[in-house]
């Protein structure tokens, strides 16, 4: 019981006390903040005004409830029990009056403790103590309690013992003033038990101070519990408080590491990943993503920089600053991703020499040289779409003139002369035509449309104009990584039919010109990638047989200008990545090993549109 009453002082407060504390908290919905220490999934429920501050679990306050009433049931037969022995080993006379209230008392509180009304809350989450729960608990306590020490000749029961039970219970489970007024109600009895025994023996004087003495002590308990459990009761609401905003902070700074677009991996000394952010996961890995943390670095050809890295910057001395290099990953299908590493480290609590956990922060070396482009490219785009709007007007005067020339000339060099000017001129359109086609604007979203039909569509009418290619049987469909149609509904992307049309033949010439010219030298694919963590993509994949980029050229190949062919405008697959950022697709070049017919590809991820997404 000792044990019980400590756990017990924690609650108890005045209405005042308690509304002011109760304003103050903030009540997580999480019962396991609750000081009791038990793992409850039962929600906080805010207490009434008029409990204890301690009242706000209902899981703690049930469980307090039920200590108490086992409390009552275990004293119960520990006084009959007591009477019984104390009757057997002294020999004296048998009270039947006095085991028969202690029998009831002990049957009652073992049936209140068994009551299964008794095992949760009155109402609706409501805590507190009804009025009969009062009545069956705190006052069957004091009258009975009273009864034993009024019928009590032989045994000599303790009743300061006893009536501290019921004080205890009205100051923990009930407001301020109801534990005072249980304190006065056993005060009374106990001074009522010994004015009306003393007056029959005439020994009033003998035992009266010590019955004022026991109810002074009742009352200082009651106080005494009361205060202590108030203010037990703020500094819980104030921790668990304090819990709920670090929660949430917690959560904020989840949020915000998994929707950075820097990758965030935190290693430990032996390779240990402990946490990893989606972006982390995805430059891991070829496609999609790698498994989620925690997940071992070290035995992973593609990541072996990676942890030589990390294992060179733990065994390094200089701690002051972050560390900052870059490293190549060549993964199994000879895909190369190049990766800046800022490296940051945390020193453990218990070792004064050693860091314990290493944060790195990866970014895409392509993504870094993209960025630095963008700002000269923003400027320069905005100059030459203003250029290119000026260029029209001259143009198309200039074609005007020529074709007035044309009809006047008669002469062959005259005839030769007016047809250069009438390429140049449908040259430079092209050029402005491509220029403008980049240049920024508001644009209509991109409809949902059935990716293969539009293949099939695009690559008949690409066949068409390239008879070689449909003779030779050079170009290879393949589409059975997209669902079966028999199966569901089809494949849906959200792309623009004449911008996939434009990115699709730009790929195709190009794969056309590169190519061997053999059977199959163009293969053209489609591939469902799902992944439970990220939105589902297909990837459509352009094959050539063709003689893999030099490194230079490929870190070059989606930069507007660049081009290997002396008379190329560059803006081809520069054209190509700004269609596909526009509908939220991405386009990349990679090259196979030599084992492989087919070692160049370029390939498009589109994000998978909803199945019930309008056609166009």
């Amino acid at each position: 019981m000792t044990r019980s009453h400590r756990t017990a002082t924690t609650r108890g407060s005045t209405r005042s006390t308690l509304r002011g504390a109760d304003d103050q908290s903030t009540r997580p919905a999480d019962s396991q903040a609750s000081w009791f220490g038990a793992e409850d999934p039962v929600d906080l429920i805010g207490p009434p005004s008029d409990l204890p501050g301690i009242a706000s679990d209902p899981s703690a306050y049930i469980r307090l409830y039920r200590a108490f009433l086992a409390a009552r049931a275990a004293v119960g037969l520990i006084v009959v029990a007591g009477i019984a022995t104390s009757t057997l080993l002294e020999r004296g006379e048998f009270n039947p009056q006095l085991m028969a209230v202690a029998s009831v008392y002990a049957v009652l509180a073992v049936v209140w403790w068994w009551w299964p009304s008794q095992r949760t809350l009155r109402g609706s989450g409501e805590l507190g103590l009804s009025s009969r729960q009062s009545l069956a608990t705190v006052g069957v306590d004091l009258v009975f309690f009273g009864l034993l020490n009024q019928l009590d000749r032989n045994i000599n029961i303790n009743p300061a013992a006893l009536m501290a039970l019921p004080v205890l219970m009205a100051s923990v489970l009930m407001p301020r003033f109801m534990a005072l007024g249980a304190a006065a109600a056993a005060t009374l009895i106990l001074l009522g038990t010994a004015i009306v025994d003393n007056l029959l023996r005439n020994n009033l004087g003998s035992s009266l101070p010590s019955a004022g003495l026991t109810g002074f002590g009742l009352f200082a308990v009651a106080l005494v519990v009361s205060e202590l459990s108030s203010r037990l009761a703020r500094e819980q609401r104030s921790a668990r408080g304090n819990m709920a905003l670090a929660r949430q902070q917690a959560q904020l700074n989840r949020l915000v590491i998994d929707e950075m677009p820097e990758g965030v991996l935190v290693v430990d000394r032996q390779g240990q990943v402990r946490t990893a952010n989606p972006s982390a996961r995805k430059l891991l890995s070829a496609h999609g993503h790698t498994a989620p943390a925690p997940f071992q670095l070290r035995g992973v050809p593609a990541w072996a920089p990676l942890v030589k890295t990390i294992e060179e910057a733990f065994a390094g001395t200089r701690r002051l600053h972050d560390d900052s290099r870059e490293i190549l990953l060549t993964f199994d299908d000879q895909t190369r991703r190049g990766l800046r590493l800022r490296l940051k480290f945390t020193r453990s609590r218990h070792q004064q020499h050693h860091d314990d956990v290493c944060v790195v922060f990866l970014e895409d070396l392509r993504l870094i040289h993209a960025r630095a482009r963008q700002d000269k490219l923003a400027a320069m785009g905005r100059m030459s779409a203003g250029v290119a709007h000026e260029i029209r007007n001259p143009l198309a005067a200039i074609a005007q003139a020529n074709a007035l020339l044309a009809e006047d000339a008669t002469q062959p060099t005259q005839q030769r002369l007016t047809t250069m000017v009438a390429d140049n001129v449908e040259r430079l359109k092209r050029i402005v035509d491509d220029i403008l086609t980049v240049a920024p604007g508001l644009r209509p979203p991109s409809p949902a449309i059935d990716l293969e039909t539009v293949l099939r569509a695009l690559i008949d009418e690409w066949q068409g104009l390239h008879p070689q290619v449909r003779a030779g049987q050079l170009l290879k469909l393949d589409l059975h990584g997209l669902p079966p149609r028999e199966l569901g509904p089809p494949a849906m992307v959200r792309f623009e039919p004449d911008h996939l049309r434009r990115v699709m033949v730009n790929l195709l010439d190009n794969a056309l010109r590169h190519g061997s010219g053999h059977t199959e030298s163009i293969v053209v694919s489609a591939q469902w990638i799902g992944n439970p963590d990220t939105v589902p993509q297909i990837m459509v994949s352009v094959f050539s047989d063709g003689t893999p980029m030099a490194t230079d050229v490929e870190r070059s190949l989606f930069e507007p200008f660049f081009s290997t062919r002396s008379r190329g405008t560059g803006l081809g697959l520069y054209i190509c990545r700004e269609l596909c950022e526009q509908h939220g697709a991405t386009i990349d070049y990679r090259s196979h090993p030599p084992t492989q017919k087919h070692r160049t590809e370029f390939y498009i991820l589109m994000p998978v549109a909803e199945p019930n997404s309008p056609l166009p």
